[in-house]
């Protein structure tokens, strides 16, 4: 059974990686239904949490049914950052993570992020001061080192541990690689190798579909797998893997119904969730994934997102499932994916 300190994750948990703009409550629930053990939220600015702005402190909502869930904070100031832990502990999720991967420009430039991987000490000195400021099990979430002339995750692993993080994902690239080339899990295995090592290690990066991750959790040996973009339109990669993983048996993809059906659900849970005027809006970035390769769909997507009328919306999504289920525009199904 792995644990992060005394949440209990089962044999080989799949975690959904946080994601911004993408693992907001109304996608984490799609994912929870296909089999997610784990939840994680967007990453949510300390700086925006203690200020109390309203985009920040809105990622800090968490449902019952969501449970096990982390809530992942980032940030570079030792102050701020202990403020938020508290925050974030009145939320009461199980997890609280620390954000210390995000490669894009305008976190790394604050030395939050990934950006701290320049400064090893200053990312132990930050986490060994959350971890005495809270009562949650905090985890953290890194890459391998900035670039391939630092990759010291080796010796982060043990800091890390030693200043009492209670599991550890990390994602196969450096900062410099973004999310470019090939994730290289060689280091991730070779984490789990050192005895020294007693906290869950989660591998991410490049995992989607179920023969991959069998592959890399007998190659690497990690405690479980972290799924970030593979998921984004296709939640029912949780389901996939966890079936393959048991049975060794590939499940068909998810129907043409199915598809439409997590979209209305998403949408809804949107509306609800955001409001009609931007839960319309922030949905449209989902269509061209929930459809993705269904020929002729370009017409159907452009109705969808140009829209703002919530029945004409449904009404768009049912016509794609009649027209597409009659025949009436070519479908080839390959690799879980309709292409």
């Amino acid at each position: 059974m792995v644990k992060i300190g005394n949440v209990e994750l089962g044999e080989f948990p799949l975690l959904l990686a946080p994601m911004e703009d993408v693992s907001d409550p109304p996608f984490r629930a799609l994912c929870k239904q296909e089999g997610a053990d784990v939840l994680y939220t967007e990453f949510i600015s300390v700086e925006g949490l203690i200020r109390d702005a309203t985009k920040s402190v809105q990622k800090l909502d968490i449902y019952d049914y969501e449970r096990p869930i982390g809530i992942q904070i980032f940030g570079a100031e030792l102050d701020s950052m202990q403020r938020a832990a508290a925050i974030v502990e009145e939320a009461q999720p199980e997890i609280l993570d620390i954000n210390f991967g995000c490669p894009v420009k305008k976190v790394v430039c604050k030395m939050a992020g990934a950006g701290i991987l320049q400064d090893i000490p200053r990312m132990v000195k930050l986490t060994e001061a959350i971890v005495k400021s809270t009562n949650l099990p905090v985890t953290v979430k890194t890459r391998l080192g900035w670039d391939d002339k630092t990759i010291f995750i080796q010796e982060v692993a043990e800091r890390l541990q030693d200043v009492g993080i209670k599991a550890l994902s990390i994602h196969g690239r450096t900062r410099k690689q973004m999310y470019k080339g090939e994730a290289d899990w060689t280091e991730i295995g070779k984490i789990k190798e050192n005895p020294r090592i007693h906290i869950p290690i989660f591998g991410n990066g490049d995992i989607n579909s179920p023969e991959k991750a069998l592959e890399y959790k007998n190659r690497y040996g990690v405690d479980g797998i972290m799924i970030g973009r593979a998921s984004i339109g296709n939640p029912w990669i949780f389901r996939e893997i966890k079936h393959y993983l048991k049975t060794g048996e590939l499940l068909p993809p998810p129907t043409l119904a199915e598809r439409v059906a997590a979209t209305k659900q998403h949408l809804l849970h949107s509306l609800e969730w955001k409001g009609e005027r931007t839960g319309i809006v922030e949905m449209r970035r989902h269509y061209t994934n929930y459809f993705k390769g269904l020929r002729g769909i370009k017409h159907y997507r452009s109705k969808l997102v140009t829209s703002m009328e919530v029945d004409y919306i449904f009404e768009v999504l049912d016509e794609i499932e009649q027209v597409y289920a009659e025949g009436n525009v070519p479908i080839e199904i390959k690799n879980s994916v309709l292409v």
